[in-house]
């Protein structure tokens, strides 16, 4: 994160961002930013909104009311915006959405063959490199029904990382995981939050968030209710609602 002296270099910007399902208000008045390279952790109760507000960066929600810049693009309807942002930006869900009928290898090279028309050697160099960093190339042949949850979890940000995006979304990407899984992937995301990677990520794994994130965000009833640095958010948390949140958490 920029220092108080330098150029501050926004990639999102959330300007009084609102979202309803129907009568439910699941994003109350947005505002956020964050920096190239920030690593922000996202935690709260189950529907206070977290998912939604990182599904709305990419469309994969849309918001109702306010504005949404991700790399100077302002998201709105336009298919040329939306396909602008999403070209920035990864994601990674719970669930791992791989094709269960292409091999791991054809599941990396077929967004940037069909996407970005790049050639088949070009994509599979790129597969392999990103398969590797995962730590799980001498998958390439399998089908992802054959590998582990974690192991698939990996194949899915190999395949995010494939489309070179600036700016990597994870939704809950260990909550589908046996908990001797949960630190493979874990360790991927350090891997990839020490490589300067601007990430939002949303989890209930507060050790990770500790030690990896610059900031930690706490949300409950569609609001951003706090947002710190890790040692203060959890040291000195100051809203009533984060202590009852994180004295939960921590005793499990």
């Amino acid at each position: 994160m920029a220092s108080q002296s330098e150029p501050r270099d926004v990639v999102i910007e959330m300007r009084a961002v609102n979202k309803w399902y129907d009568d439910f208000h699941v994003l109350k008045d947005i505002d956020l930013t964050v920096e190239r390279g920030e690593r922000i952790v996202i935690c709260g109760p189950s529907g206070s909104g977290k998912s939604t507000l990182i599904r709305c960066i990419n469309h994969l929600e849309a918001h109702q009311e306010g504005t949404i810049d991700v790399n100077g693009t302002r998201l709105n309807e336009s298919s040329r915006n939306i396909t602008q942002i999403r070209r920035e930006v990864g994601m990674v869900f719970q669930q791992f959405n791989l094709f269960p009928h292409m091999t791991i290898l054809d599941n990396l090279c077929f967004a940037p063959m069909w996407a970005r028309n790049t050639p088949r050697m070009d994509a599979e160099a790129t597969a392999m490199r990103y398969l590797e960093r995962v730590g799980i190339a001498e998958q390439r042949d399998k089908y992802p029904g054959q590998l582990s949850g974690g192991q698939q979890q990996r194949v899915a940000i190999a395949r995010s990382l494939c489309m070179n995006p600036s700016i990597m979304l994870f939704d809950e990407p260990t909550s589908a995981l046996d908990p001797e899984m949960i630190k493979e992937v874990l360790d991927v995301m350090i891997e990839l939050a020490h490589s300067g990677m601007t990430m939002l990520c949303v989890t209930h794994e507060m050790s990770f968030a500790r030690s990896v994130a610059d900031r930690v965000i706490f949300m409950d009833s569609g609001e951003i209710v706090e947002q710190n640095t890790p040692d203060a958010f959890f040291d000195h948390p100051q809203m009533d609602r984060t202590r009852r949140f994180l004295s939960q958490i921590l005793s499990h």
